[in-house]
């Protein structure tokens, strides 16, 4: 009798475990984050100069609305897109939609989306030889980014200073190959974006984006011998994971960064080196 009540006790014990258990309602991480809420922490990826000091002015608005964010820097353009597609990050920062949709193309696992633009960073030509264009001679290199747009982009910008003629209709698609007239004979030569602006000793101009330029302490507005106008195309923008876009905690960075405080930091802070995109 003793033991059939211990099993019967011993049964009730399980019964009663699993029904409070059953109660407990599991976290999700896509609840929407506020005041009342549990912190949700936000990594993401950006390049130093301008992203992640953008990034750093909306870390109060974000923190009130629990909202840890954490920058992740990096210094090429090929990890941020990788560590946001292996889920090290929640987003990334650095890049325009042209970079966005060719790194796709060559990444077919990757299923990355644009959230939104934040800014146009005018691509520039750069000098340590010139100081004008109209100053090139025959023969003299040209160092572009190596990176398909970005090398297309900048030889868009040669184009349209004059310097060279390129094949009609490809846009960035554009290659060195697709150049039909180059009357100094120039020589160009493709480096990692992020050194062109330590090639400045070694070559006679180099096309730089602008986020590499400041990093390397070129302001372009004052240093850059000719440069994209304000209607460039190139925004740069927040990507996530397809899917992400509606998350709350994205919906609440992609706010805050186009706020009219990010818009009136980026006009003081960069003086027209930066555009803000909406």
């Amino acid at each position: 009798m003793k033991k059939l009540l211990l099993i019967l006790s011993a049964l009730l014990l399980v019964v009663f475990t699993a029904g409070c258990g059953g109660d407990k309602k599991p976290a999700s991480s896509g609840a929407p984050a506020s005041s009342g809420g549990a912190k949700v922490t936000l990594k993401v990826g950006a390049s130093p100069v301008p992203h992640a000091e953008i990034l750093e002015q909306i870390k109060p608005v974000l923190a009130k609305q629990n909202i840890d964010l954490k920058i992740v820097e990096f210094s090429d353009y090929i990890q941020p897109n990788m560590a946001l597609g292996d889920k090290e990050l929640d987003a990334n920062f650095f890049q325009h939609e042209p970079y966005l949709l060719n790194f796709i193309g060559e990444h077919k696992n990757l299923k990355l989306k644009n959230a939104g633009g934040v800014h146009v960073e005018p691509m520039g030509v750069y000098s340590k030889k010139v100081k004008k264009l109209d100053e090139l001679k025959d023969g003299n290199i040209v160092a572009i980014p190596n990176d398909p747009t970005n090398g297309g982009r900048a030889l868009l910008l040669l184009e349209k200073a004059g310097v060279i003629k390129l094949k009609a209709g490809l846009g960035v698609k554009a290659t060195v190959q697709d150049v039909t007239e180059n009357k100094l004979n120039l020589q160009f030569k493709e480096i990692e974006a992020a050194q062109l602006p330590r090639s400045l000793d070694d070559v006679t101009i180099a096309v730089i984006n602008t986020n590499f330029a400041m990093q390397a302490s070129l302001n372009p507005t004052k240093d850059a011998i000719f440069i994209e106008d304000k209607t460039s195309p190139y925004a740069n923008i927040v990507a996530v994971r397809e899917g992400d876009e509606k998350r709350p905690e994205i919906v609440a960075l992609m706010k805050a960064l186009q706020s009219k405080e990010v818009k009136d930091f980026i006009e003081k802070k960069y003086g027209g080196a930066i555009v803000p995109a909406f």
